[in-house]
């Protein structure tokens, strides 16, 4: 079968088109999902992917909500994941994270990064949790528009794409709030990806991770990639690559970045705590991935 793959149009996945460019739809298809992991986590749900490349924050967040619609096979991005905390372009009271407190913040869906994002903010700042306010504004246009007309104060979103926006005088940075965890998981829905398909999928992609993080493409290969395929600068491109780490074996997840990553929303008031002990199963496809 051809696996249809759910992915984001980021930087992150320059490994993921190179393999595209090599398999040439033989074994798989790319799906964009440009509104971020909310949007994949739904398209799991409504058959229109088979696996998605999606931020560990909502994939494991979905799950302990009771989604049955995938479960986690992979890694793909190892190193935390940037947030920039972002605000219109004019002058305001939103010159700080602290300003924000009470006000409206602006996410792309329920269940998306952005949201549980905000969450972390809030616990880090130590603002009730239960007392933020939402906006969706579906995308990364919608999410600028929506700080520039005062309808939302700030949004989140990761920080190499979204700063040739603040370049270009379109939004402001006022801070940025790394994950507590791996920044990005894969995940496919329990049934329709066949179990030796996926892998091989996995084993293959691994293939190209590798060589996209070597440090000789690090030094030169890789940046040209990004650049020309992303249109970023090179000292930008250079600084994300200095930092961004890669798995040596996608198919393969800690189990203490599930559990991890739990006690943090836990702790944010995002999911509710299990009762009984965490189940291996309810979270991860073993007879696809292996647990470390």
């Amino acid at each position: 079968m051809v696996l249809r793959i759910g992915y984001v149009r980021e930087h992150f996945c320059s490994p993921l088109l190179q393999f595209e460019a090599e398999d040439k739809g033989s074994t798989f298809i790319l799906v964009e999902c440009p509104s971020g992991t909310g949007q994949l986590i739904s398209r799991l749900t409504k058959d229109e992917i088979d696996i998605a490349i999606a931020l560990t924050d909502p994939l494991i967040a979905g799950i302990a909500k009771g989604s049955e619609a995938y479960k986690l096979v992979g890694s793909y991005v190892t190193s935390p994941l940037r947030w920039a905390v972002i605000t219109g372009h004019k002058p305001s009271t939103y010159n700080q994270i602290s300003d924000l407190q009470g006000s409206t913040i602006g996410i792309s869906r329920n269940g998306s990064g952005s949201q549980t994002m905000a969450y972390v903010m809030a616990l880090q700042q130590r603002w009730p949790t239960s007392e933020l306010k939402f906006q969706v504004n579906n995308d990364i246009r919608g999410l600028i528009n929506s700080v520039n007309d005062g309808t939302t104060s700030a949004f989140m979103w990761e920080w190499f794409t979204t700063k040739p926006f603040a370049d270009a005088g379109e939004c402001r940075f006022i801070g940025q709030v790394p994950t507590p965890w791996p920044s990005w998981l894969i995940a496919a829905h329990p049934t329709r990806g066949e179990p030796a398909a996926v892998r091989t999928f996995l084993d293959n992609l691994s293939r190209h991770v590798r060589a996209f993080a070597s440090a000789e493409a690090r030094a030169g290969p890789s940046v040209k990639f990004v650049m020309d395929t992303f249109g970023y600068p090179e000292t930008d491109v250079k600084e994300w690559l200095n930092a961004v780490e890669y798995p040596e074996d996608c198919s393969t997840i800690p189990w203490n970045v599930i559990t991890d990553t739990l006690g943090v929303l836990q702790q944010a008031g995002v999911v509710a705590p299990p009762e009984g002990d965490v189940k291996r199963d309810q979270f991860v496809n073993l007879d696809v991935v292996t647990l470390v």
